[in-house]
């Protein structure tokens, strides 16, 4: 009668959406794949420096094996260009050009190549580079050595004798 269907002290209940549920999952869920995401890919940008890095190392060693001049300038140049392959964003390389540290000796047949630069990962990793004792103030450390020989040790004999085989 009177009431015309609502009952005294009922509150009228809303058809239920999920709508609204979907938001909020997606607002949490985004950001937690971002950082997976970041985490996983990390250590990926730091281990293709390090591929670069190694790959120069080795490369320069050759060259400045078979440079027969006592300048080993244009050896670290050459390491300079091949390390130009690391982009220069701060998860792979900080610096720049002038970012790198090339040396390069040669003593008695034989080679050392050394390269030396810096990365500036996230804070995440890069606290853990930290505490691990492989950062310094410009951020992580990244290095690679080579060493070559112009001879192996495992070939006996001389020059000359081996050219005599061939007469």
């Amino acid at each position: 009668g009177a009431l015309d269907g609502v009952t005294a002290g009922f509150v009228p209940v809303v058809p239920y959406s999920a709508s609204g549920q979907a938001t909020v999952e997606a607002a949490v869920l985004l950001p937690s794949l971002m950082l997976v995401l970041a985490i996983l890919l990390e250590p990926a940008c730091l281990g293709y420096s390090l591929v670069v890095m190694r790959s120069a190392a080795a490369e320069t060693a050759r060259v400045a094996l078979t440079n027969h001049g006592s300048d080993l300038d244009g050896c670290k140049a050459f390491a300079l260009r091949r390390l130009a392959a690391v982009p220069d964003v701060p998860l792979f390389h900080v610096g720049g050009e002038e970012g790198w540290e090339v040396s390069v000796s040669s003593s008695g047949g034989r080679v050392e190549v050394g390269l030396r630069g810096h990365a500036r990962p996230l804070p995440l990793l890069g606290a853990a580079m930290a505490l691990a004792g492989r950062s310094d103030g410009r951020g992580v450390v990244l290095e690679a050595r080579a060493s070559e020989g112009l001879r192996p040790s495992w070939l006996g004999g001389s020059y000359a004798s081996w050219q005599t085989i061939w007469d």
